[in-house]
């Protein structure tokens, strides 16, 4: 496949933009429970301080959007590209769920359901994005990683605060 080398770059920044944008759109949610609700909820051992969350967001979603722009680069005619940025969006729009039904809903039980569905969302794409690029695969890790964590914090914060 010829690659069009003045496409790289505006393609990479929509591919990062999408996550970011996303993920700006569910701070809107989540900024008004963080002040009162959130703050008032028991938390398990290792919750790190709220400050630390957004800058761990940012980074997660810049390399999401990298590892995307690294599939997508190979072209949607490569038969793998197309099931694997589906599962991507798939799994985007299940986070987005996640920060509804936690931050929006105030429902941290069906947040926990909704976060074991991401972490598998998430592993599925990793799985799919692995055989097309490698780099892509490995940018997706620290998200998995930061999912498990975020899970336990989930699991954490529903069963002390039931």
């Amino acid at each position: 496949m010829r690659k069009r080398p003045h496409l790289a770059w505006p393609s990479a920044m929509v591919c990062i933009a999408i996550p970011l944008m996303l993920g700006y759109l569910g701070s809107l949610v989540t900024r008004g429970a963080i002040a009162g609700w959130y703050q008032g909820l028991n938390k398990p051992p290792l919750n790190p301080p709220t400050w630390v969350f957004a800058p761990v967001w940012i980074c997660l979603y810049v390399m999401m959007g990298w590892a995307s722009f690294l599939i997508f680069r190979q072209g949607l005619s490569h038969p793998r590209v197309r099931p694997a940025l589906t599962m991507y969006v798939a799994q985007l729009v299940v986070n987005a769920i996640w920060g509804l039904t936690f931050f929006g809903l105030r429902t941290p039980w069906v947040a926990l359901g909704v976060m074991v569905a991401l972490w598998l969302a998430i592993a599925v794409t990793m799985l799919l994005f692995r055989p097309i690029s490698r780099a892509a695969f490995l940018l997706m890790v620290p998200y998995l990683l930061g999912m498990t964590f975020a899970t336990y914090l989930n699991a954490g914060i529903a069963w002390l605060n039931r």
